[in-house]
């Protein structure tokens, strides 16, 4: 939703701060005081309030007519904490609804007669924004519209043409005294309007005293999707510039937040998928978790029309293609909630509904809901759930099977249902009224799509509607047809904004289908890359699209191209469409991002109706015209647009607000009629770029279609003109139409409903006074949306039987070969990968570390032994082997720049080379001369414990063969001068309490070790020794590894990969110090080199 109501108090702080700099607005300073506060407490910062000055108290909940019912309190600060503790947590009823007061405003009074009371209000409609004043204001103002005088502004592109004349505000005020001051406050409320981005402000009423303006009473929404252009305009006057913005946008009287709605609603912020919670009856019988704005509208009003609306338990959405995760977190919110308290005889029922996909992955969300049916088996079976699931879209089929197999696994009941079953007809049978929708007896495959395009109907046999005819088509290109502002024809040519290569190839794709003789996506263009050409297929054959990183240019390359279609963000893309209005050869453009500002889009539609552009979103799927071009992911993917006929055109043209309803709409125009012309969803903003209107009466004009279809919805007025068109015979072509959102008539608090415009601000907004209006007028209204269908198919047969529809011979598609990553995601192919790896995985929601989530990694606190314990050996070592993982990295990070390594790393760094070439020169000096001790001494050590030779068999042994006992012996260091490094390891392995397991091969080397500095002082088990023996114990000592599972990490040569790893540390030390002390290229000094030339010339 983008219009969103604000607190009294946050609207009145913004236009305090904006008004600070005028000197005309008496700006006091308000506060918050809810239940459970101390009033005393908090009214002792206010200093006005603290000196016994009068205030006034009031709920700021959304309330209208506070006044009228008695919610409005001047007195003493005593008088007012009084009132506060009597009001604070009671409950009154406002119209139809209870709500509990608990949060208030309080504010000083301002003396003042009710004769100075004035009326000012200003909201925002989609070509102008309206002014209305009136002189007399207050709670008694009556019919203010019949009273106030008001001023039309025409929205225009510089904002600064968008403003009162003085013609204009001389009438405006009319008789009103203090004209001056009024006339600035008015001209610099306006200003405020527009830079604040409100949609609705009405101040009523407002006093002038003393030569300034008091706001009293103020009720206000503002435009939340331009939070990121307001931001900052919107925090309060006491908000620093690093605190976040202040603004309040509570709930709609009646309708506290619970714990669950503000989860979904916080996740909801966090991401560009769409996340809706309402619980409208915490005990209700009947719960939903549908997908699709639309489509939770429709299978709400089919609830309320069949009667369930008292046990109707929630209404909210999850759309925008969530990941796993979040519909995993959706799923067990609702699920939470449903089986809290104590099971209800007659048991609950879940709907899991949604219209079919465009672009959703159904698998991959239904891969998250069977995981909330996993983690709440037990309470579902507690509370006799019982689950009816309707789906289509991408990988549907894969979702169903998943769903399917866990009502196997799990037994609980699930009916579970595709496409081949009208979206609502699960309605009627979870409630018990309806009988269970047939299945189709064949198992569905997502590969059907590749051998033939129709639904399963196996086991059925299917009445040809007409012959079938294979023949080969020389020209695809349709005769241009004279068609009334046609915006597609099968060689529409289009420029994509944006890098969406699964968006342009499915348009590609739908073109081979279509038997276009060219592919309609001549280019794409894209600011932030360089000129390139990108590799698509068009059927078989591979083709290349360039992409220019000016748009300017892209036009200019492609003066052919009429459309363009942008996935640009709603942050950039009025930038974008107004750039793009500037090409003449432009007629149409798709904008398919939501959360455009409303006072963006309205600039959009000024100019493109100045220069005959249409314009198709924001907020949608596009639309699509069979046979010839189709907008982005609309109509889904190859399978549901040979199964929806979407190859070819039909004689139905349809236009809707929402994306999925559309497609849903493909569907049934397809099973009913011989199928879709043209389908356009105009995008549920409040302004869309297009109207219903436009649409249809292109169809009236277009000869090509036979029938029209109209899904409108609640709020706005838009279908009365459609009403009026009917009744004036303007249209006359047959117009099945229904408006979604009956349910509002059911439901007493105020709720969000599927789209931003989806809200009635009066009777005549509802979607049952529209469906009656229309009815009145001659359109062919079903009696619900379970209906339409019905409808739908009794007009198209009436027109065969008037043969104004002549079925047509049905000419089959071209096979449209898969893409391999999706053939692969459905499942449907297999090939041998290239490559193996079984440490880390990164594809799903969370990376993983030898399968342990990255979130457990830090929350268990394993440190870097940790990590390298999971990377390395694929096990979750024990904390005493993790904390020698961490010593040992400590103790061989560095030792002085003499040392090999650690030289050629200064040397490399001094010559001016990067830090990993200066990194790799200091590497690939370890071996067995430096550092690669370790994995000797491991095996030599090991070997001789296991073969049962004594310490002194060992060194004997070792000197017959003339071999050095790797991991003895020191160049400084000796027995009487001990390696402290050695020391710390072994007090470490030696004490039992913090290194909890038992250290043989350790004991007999420290045997060896008496041995050998009996010999000679030097010959000291070293620190190579020390950490290689001792990590040879965990292997074979700690529990976690199997014997040859040990063997192998010493002979993979794990344990150098320790010193390799620590070392790392202390070559890029030296580099960073080289590069920090500027040191400049090192040449050898002569006198450290002996030259040793032959003695004779040669």
């Amino acid at each position: 939703m983008s219009a969103k109501a604000v607190s009294e108090l946050s609207g009145k702080e913004v236009l305090y701060k904006y008004f600070d700099s005028t000197g005309i607005v008496s700006a006091p300073h308000a506060f918050h005081v809810k239940a459970g506060d101390k009033f005393s407490d908090i009214a002792a910062k206010y200093e006005w309030l603290a000196k016994d000055n009068k205030g006034v108290i009031k709920p700021d909940q959304l309330i209208k007519r506070r006044g009228k019912l008695g919610l409005v309190k001047i007195g003493s600060p005593q008088e007012l904490e009084t009132w506060f503790e009597e009001k604070a947590n009671s409950y009154v009823k406002v119209g139809q609804t209870e709500g509990r007061l608990h949060t208030f405003i309080v504010e000083p009074f301002c003396v003042h007669t009710e004769d100075e009371e004035m009326y000012v209000a200003i909201y925002s409609e989609r070509c102008r924004d309206v002014i209305m004043f009136y002189e007399h204001g207050g709670v008694d103002i009556g019919d203010v519209e019949e009273k106030a005088r008001s001023v039309h502004i025409p929205v225009r592109l510089d904002d600064s043409e968008m403003s009162i004349t003085e013609r204009e505000i001389d009438n405006l005020l009319g008789p009103c005294k203090d004209k001056d001051v009024i006339r600035k406050f008015i001209q610099n409320l306006y200003e405020a309007y527009k830079s604040l981005h409100f949609t609705y402000l009405e101040i009523n009423p407002f006093v002038l005293t003393n030569g300034k303006i008091h706001i009293l009473d103020l009720a206000a929404k503002l435009d939340e999707t331009a939070n990121f252009i307001c931001s900052d305009k919107w925090s309060s006057r006491s908000a620093s510039a690093r605190i976040a913005r202040s603004i309040e946008f509570p709930a709609p009287f009646g309708r506290d937040l619970t714990s669950e709605e503000q989860y979904i609603s916080d996740m909801d912020a966090k991401t560009g998928a769409s996340l809706k919670l309402t619980i409208l009856n915490r005990h209700g019988r009947v719960w939903t978790m549908v997908a699709g704005g639309g489509a939770s509208v429709v299978f709400t009003d089919t609830v309320c029309d069949l009667g369930g609306a008292s046990e109707l338990a929630n209404y909210g959405e999850y759309s925008g293609d969530p990941s796993e995760s979040q519909t995993y977190e959706y799923a067990k919110t609702i699920l939470s909630i449903m089986t809290e308290g104590n099971p209800r005889p007659d048991g609950k029922v879940l709907i899991i509904g949604g219209s079919i996909a465009n672009f959703t992955n159904v698998a991959k969300t239904f891969g998250g809901i069977v995981r909330a049916f996993e983690t709440f088996i037990d309470k579902l079976k507690e509370h006799k759930v019982s689950i009816y699931v309707r789906r289509g879209g991408p990988n549907y089929q894969e979702g169903l099977r998943r769903v399917k197999d866990a009502a196997t696994k799990l037994e609980i009941p699930i009916h579970v249902f595709g496409p081949e079953t009208h979206m609502t007809a699960i309605v009627g049978a979870a409630l018990g009224l309806k009988p269970m929708p047939v299945v189709p007896t064949a198992p569905q495959t997502t590969g059907q799509f590749l051998l033939s395009p129709e639904r399963n109907t196996a086991g059925t046999e299917r009445p040809p509607a007409s012959p079938v005819v294979v023949e080969y088509v020389k020209d695809p290109l349709m005769k241009r047809h004279p068609a009334y502002q046609s915006l597609f024809e099968n060689d529409t040519k289009a420029i994509i904004w944006g890098q969406q290569h699964k968006a342009v190839q499915g348009m590609l794709d739908f073109d081979y289908v279509c038997r276009r003789h060219s592919p309609s996506v001549v280019a794409s263009t894209y600011p932030f890359t360089g000129d390139n050409k990108q590799k698509y297929y068009f059927g078989q054959k591979e083709i290349l699209i360039p992409a220019y990183k000016s748009m300017a240019t892209a036009f200019a390359s492609h003066p052919e191209a009429t459309v363009m279609v942008t996935f640009a963000s709603m942050r950039s893309v009025f930038e974008t469409v107004l750039e793009a209005l500037q090409f003449p050869q432009i007629k149409v453009i798709a904008i398919i991002a939501e959360g455009v500002p409303e006072n963006q889009t309205r600039k959009l539609l000024k100019v493109a109706e100045d220069k005959g552009v249409t314009l198709i979103g924001p907020a949608t799927v596009g639309g699509i015209k069979p046979g010839c071009f189709k907008i982005g992911n609309t109509g889904g993917m190859m399978d549901n647009i040979l199964a929806s006929k979407l190859y070819r055109p039909g004689s139905v043209a349809y236009v809707s607000r929402s994306g999925g309803m559309s497609n849903e709409l493909n569907n049934i125009i397809s099973q009913n009629t011989n199928g879709v012309y043209e389908g356009i969803a105009i995008g549920g903003d409040r302004y869309p770029g297009s109207t219903y209107t436009d649409h249809v009466l292109r169809y009236q004009h277009d000869d090509r279609v036979k029938m029209i279809v109209l899904l409108g919805e609640v709020g706005g007025t838009e279908e009365y003109r459609i009403v009026e068109l009917l009744k004036s015979k303007t249209i006359t072509k047959p117009l099945i139409a229904w408006c979604i959102g009956t349910c509002a008539d059911h439901i007493t608090s105020e709720v969000q409903f599927g789209h931003a415009g989806a809200s009635a601000h009066g009777e005549g907004e509802t979607a049952a006074a529209k469906n009656t209006a229309l009815r009145v007028a001659g359109a062919l209204v079903p009696d619900s949306f379970d209906d339409l269908g019905n409808k739908i198919r009794q007009t198209y047969e009436e027109l065969l039987r008037l043969q104004i529809i002549v079925p047509q011979p049905e000419i089959p598609p071209p096979a449209v070969p898969m893409d391999y990553a999706w053939a692969r995601e459905l499942g449907l192919i297999r090939k041998p990968a290239s490559f193996m790896t079984s440490i880390c995985d990164e594809r799903g929601e969370e990376l993983n570390y030898a399968g342990v989530p990255i979130t457990k990694v830090l929350e268990s606190d394993m440190g870097i032994g940790g990590v390298l314990g999971l990377l390395w050996f694929q096990k979750r070592l024990p904390p005493h082997a993790n904390k020698f993982i961490e010593i040992c990295l400590m103790l061989t990070a560095d030792h002085g720049p003499a040392v090999s390594g650690a030289h050629n790393t200064i040397v490399c760094a001094r010559a001016g080379k990067d830090l990993i070439s200066s990194l790799t020169s200091g590497l690939l000096t370890i071996g067995d001369r430096f550092g690669g001790a370790l994995d000797g001494a491991a095996r030599q050590f090991s070997e001789a414990f296991d073969q049962g030779w004594s310490p002194m068999q060992f060194v004997g042994e070792m000197r017959k063969r003339g071999t050095h006992i790797m991991g003895i012996g020191h160049r400084v260091k000796s027995i009487n001068n001990p390696d402290k490094r050695v020391e710390i390891l072994k007090r470490f392995a030696l004490n039992k309490k913090e290194f909890a397991q038992e250290t043989p091969l350790l004991d007999y080397a420290l045997e060896v070790e008496k041995i050998t500095t009996a010999k000679k002082p030097n010959l000291i088990l070293n620190v190579d020794g020390a950490i290689a023996i001792i990590f040879v114990d965990i292997l074979r000592n700690s529990g976690m590894f199997t014997t040859a599972e040990a063997q192998e990490v010493i002979e993979i040569g794990a344990l150098n990969g320790m010193f390799v790893l620590g070392r790392s540390i202390g070559f890029i030390g030296h580099y960073l110090d080289q590069s920090r002390l500027k040191q400049g290229l090192y040449r050898h000094p002569w006198d450290d080199i002996s030259y040793i030339m032959p003695e004779r010339n040669l």
